[in-house]
């Protein structure tokens, strides 16, 4: 089984402990956009909800976890930065201790998060986790595409690749 789900408070991975040690060592503290939002769970919740829909697993379900509300992070650099004492350098308080500064979005990262592409979801006996409606494909498919795909990159024949996973990966959009 698969469990879905947004950013773990605290994990490696998280920009809390990035915001703090930037905080640390006198900014300024990254956003990468002043509209970006993330979900996020504390460790202990997310692997609670995790060991319980692996629980449930029986075939190679799709799972979610009800992450909430979205959190924007520029609210949440904001934050740290008044709770760690200080004040935020900008435009109308020049005196600050810590600027924030946006340095845009990486390739490929959106401003919110999908756990789903389709938003097709059932419940589960728990409130907490969902099943995604998942159609699948056949082994038998993935080794044939994969086959194809590595024939089009040995030809450098991106409109074939392109066309893999546009007829493959159930909502895939093109960046052209």
């Amino acid at each position: 089984s698969i469990v879905r789900f947004g950013n773990v408070l605290g994990s490696s991975g998280s920009v809390v402990p990035l915001f703090r040690e930037q905080i640390e060592k006198g900014g300024p503290v990254t956003v990468t956009d002043p509209n970006i939002i993330r979900y996020f769970m504390t460790i202990s919740e997310a692997a609670q909800l995790v060991i319980q829909a692996g629980s449930m697993g029986s075939s190679g379900e799709i799972f979610l976890l009800d992450m909430g509300e979205p959190i924007s992070i520029l609210q949440l650099a904001k934050d740290m930065i008044r709770l760690s004492g200080m004040s935020i350098r900008d435009r109308s308080n020049e005196d600050g201790d810590i600027a924030i500064k946006f340095i845009g979005l990486r390739d490929g990262e959106k401003l919110y998060e999908e756990l789903l592409i389709d938003n097709n979801a059932s419940t589960t006996k728990h409130e907490k986790i969902m099943m995604a409606s998942d159609k699948g494909i056949s082994i038998e498919k993935i080794r044939e595409k994969l086959l194809e795909l590595e024939q089009a990159a040995k030809e450098d024949d991106y409109i074939r690749i392109e066309r893999v996973f546009t007829d493959t990966v159930e909502g895939f959009k093109s960046s052209n």
